[in-house]
Order: C-alpha cells, then structure tokens, then sequence
C-alpha cells in the first residue's frame, strides 16, 4: 500500500490540463453495452475506477482497450453475459449503471447491490422505483438487483428523492429508457454535466432524448444504438480541487481544459473568499491565491450549487482563512471523516451535524493522516501543502480512483510531494516522536 509524503509551505506555480470527467466517464461506458457496432470515447482519465469499469464490462462481453492515453474503444462481442459480480461491483458505487443498459439492450439484469467511498447511507431504491415503472420485474436477492422484462413501455416518472435528485439513479432510468416503447418523461431528473453529457452520448447513437441540462427529460423509445465517438467533458471536480490547491498554498496556477459554465457556483464562492479568476487568451483559466482569504459559509446541495465532492477541499482552504467559516452538506450529512484528521495538523475545526465549523487563520503543522474516502484525500494533501513541515497521507488509495497521477502533476507545479511504500521506514523522521527533536534537544 502506499502513502504520499507531503513537505508543504511551496506556493504552486505553473500550468496543468484537468483530465476528462470520471464522473461522465463511468456511465457513458457502462452506456455502451447498449450499442451496436464500436464505440471510441476520448478523454477518458486513466483512473482505478476506470480499471474496474473496464473489467466488470468485459465480464458482460464487451471488448475494451485504451487505444491512445486518453482514449477508449469499446464493443461489445457477446450479449448473453448479464451478471455484475459482487467481487468488482463492491469496489465502486458506478458499476450499478449496468443495471439500466442490461436490463434495456439484453432485458435482463443480475447486479450486485454496490460499494464505493464511506461517506453515507446511499440506497438505489430511486432507480429501481424508476426501473419498475418502465415495466420491469424487479427482486433482490442474495445481495444481487434481479431485473426481467420482455419489453419496456413508457412512463412518466418522479426522481427527486430526500437529499436530491438521483444522479446515477438518472442514467440508469434514462438509458433503460431509451428502449422503451412510447415516450417516458422523468421529472426530477439530476442535471448535472456528467448527466448531460451521458444523454449527449446516448443521442449520438441515435437516442432520441430532449431536456437535457434541465430537470426534465423527455425520452422517445427506439429499438437500437449505434456505436459512435465521443468526448468526455472536463472534471469539474479535479478543476475545483486544483484551484483550491493553488489558492491554499497561496500560488498562481492557470488551468487548461476547464468548463467554467459548469462550475459557476464554485468558483462565485472561491471569489468570496478572496481567489481571483482570469481568462488568458487562450482561454485557460487564471487561479492567484495571493491575496488575504476570507471565511464563509459554503453549502453543498445538488447542482447547480456546490457539489458535495467539493466540500472537504472547500474546507481545507478555509482553515487558512482568518474568522470563523460553516460548511454544510445537504447531500451527504455524514461526509466529515476528514475533520477529525484536518485537527491533527493542526486545524481548529469541528463538526457539529451536518457541518463542519473552522476557526480559520492558525497556522498548521505536518502530521500523519489517514484518508478516509475519494474526496477526504485530496482535501488531506491540500491541508498537508498549507502546513509546515512534513505531513504523511496514508490510504491515498482512495485518491486513486479518481485522480490521475495526482502527486506528479502537484509536483510539475512545485509541490514537494512524493509516493512510497507505507512502511515505517519511509516515515520521516519528524514525524516519529521518539526520533524527532524536541524544544529541549534543541537547545542543547
């Protein structure tokens, strides 16, 4: 297993391209079960996540190889498999977007109720509800989602659930959808980008949906896709985590490959705490976090406001803010396990139900820390960056299922970071208190 070793107090400096979205990437993959003939899908990151979407896909008989660094071609050989295995569904929440491609193309699904990140309760009765609707006879057993229909027909569906609309309870409905026959109206459908671009894709092989980007999809049944090519949107997450990076650590970094209209929400909150944003004539964006941050109050709720992936990034950056700053999310209350790590270098924060409150401004000081999920990963490097001194992140295998070569490109911006083997010889000495000097070796 491996760590990173963190030397912070570097202002990055420089320029780096955002990869294409995981969060698109997954289901438009999963999506291509239901196609005739091959799909090609450029900007698709090389992540753990994409690795095990790519295995789970080719036990369902479609062939899938990495044809350029950024690109994918997928096609499927044999219809007949139609069992998502616990072994690979367990390791990513997504995998259950096969549920709705199988069911629509082969009429017939055996998924394995999913895993993914520790970050709360997240049941997937929407989609089946959803599923269910459209005509299909659904069960549960042994841990598995038992889907059978001979033939979808059209309906008019409610999505909107507790904390939202369902986002990859929305892929599954629409792409199963697509085969049903008549026309189906999902109201309370997620919008977010990642949605969109599945419907762009899906329309691209001959789907015939409208509403897209909008809470209300329309969607008129057809008997079949065609394979086609597509490009992944930017990851608007990686972007506001990168933008972060640069503000925390008081730099300058100009990002290529941003889609600003779809972080709008994100980048209006960065401004108010004091990050400023500039076009370049190339269109990039200009991120400086030179200038004093101030603290505020963030809310994470579905889009178009601040997504929940980005809260704990957003609370790092506020702990370097003078004052006291809220951060509240309304999607996933439970999502705070970083807080409790973030205090132990040093951060006076705290988490008081579905916040976390940040007495901001106090410098911070290297530790060793340990991630808890996807997002808390990289929320715990940018804390690492802001402190001083050496700071270790253990568990960064959560980071890699949805960050490319996450430290190399932090490196290329001047970061001081570096992956090795999580064994106590590669611990610095600074963080061993037996070894480490203390105020009284010092001064003799």
């Amino acid at each position: 297993m491996d760590m990173f070793v963190v030397r912070g107090g570097q202002p990055l400096q420089g320029r780096v391209a955002v990869s294409g979205a995981k969060n698109a990437a997954l289901p438009i993959m999963a999506a291509a079960l239901a196609a005739d003939g091959p799909t090609t899908l450029y900007d698709v990151p090389d992540l753990v996540d994409v690795r095990t979407m790519t295995a789970l896909l080719r036990t369902l008989g479609v062939a899938v190889d990495r044809v350029d660094n950024d690109a994918l071609k997928l096609e499927v050989i044999d219809d007949r498999p139609a069992i998502a295995e616990y072994e690979l569904v367990r390791r990513m929440r997504a995998s259950v977007c096969v549920l709705g491609p199988l069911l629509g193309r082969r009429g017939r699904a055996a998924v394995s109720l999913p895993g993914g990140c520790n970050i709360g309760h997240r049941p997937i009765d929407l989609h089946l509800r959803g599923l269910e609707a459209l005509g299909a006879d659904i069960r549960i057993e042994r841990g598995y989602v038992i889907a059978q229909a001979r033939r979808l027909h059209g309906a008019n569906l409610y999505l909107g659930g507790a904390c939202g609309s369902t986002v990859t309870g929305t892929c599954n409905v629409m792409t199963a959808a697509v085969f049903a026959e008549g026309t189906t109206t999902i109201e309370a459908a997620a919008w977010e980008p990642e949605v969109e671009d599945l419907g762009r894709y899906l329309n691209g092989m001959g789907a015939q949906i409208s509403g897209l980007g909008t809470p209300t999809l329309k969607i008129e049944g057809i008997d079949r896709l065609s394979g086609t090519t597509h490009r992944i949107i930017p990851d608007r997450i990686e972007a506001a985590t990168l933008m972060i990076a640069a503000a925390i650590t008081r730099g300058a970094v100009t990002l290529e490959n941003v889609r600003a209209d779809h972080m709008t929400a994100v980048i209006r909150k960065l401004e108010e705490i004091g990050v400023r944003f500039s076009r370049t004539t190339d269109g990039a964006i200009h991120v400086a976090g030179t200038g004093p941050l101030q603290p505020a109050d963030c809310i994470a709720l579905p889009y178009p406001a601040i997504p929940t992936d980005v809260q704990a990034q957003l609370t790092a950056l506020l702990t370097q803010a003078e004052g006291i700053s809220v951060v509240t999310d309304k999607v996933f209350p439970d999502r705070f396990m970083h807080v409790s790590e973030m205090a132990r270098m040093g951060a006076r924060v705290r988490r008081e139900g579905q916040s976390a409150i940040i007495a901001g401004g106090e410098p911070l000081s290297g530790a060793s820390v340990m991630a808890s999920d996807l997002r808390a990963s990289a929320a715990l490097v940018l804390t690492a960056l802001a402190a001083q001194g050496e700071s270790v992140v253990r568990r960064i295998y959560h980071l890699d299922r949805g960050y490319e070569q996450f430290e190399e490109r932090l490196r290329a911006l001047g970061a001081d970071i570096e992956r090795v083997v999580d064994t106590p010889a590669n611990v610095p000495a600074s963080l061993n208190p037996l070894t480490a000097a203390t105020p009284d070796s010092e001064a003799a």
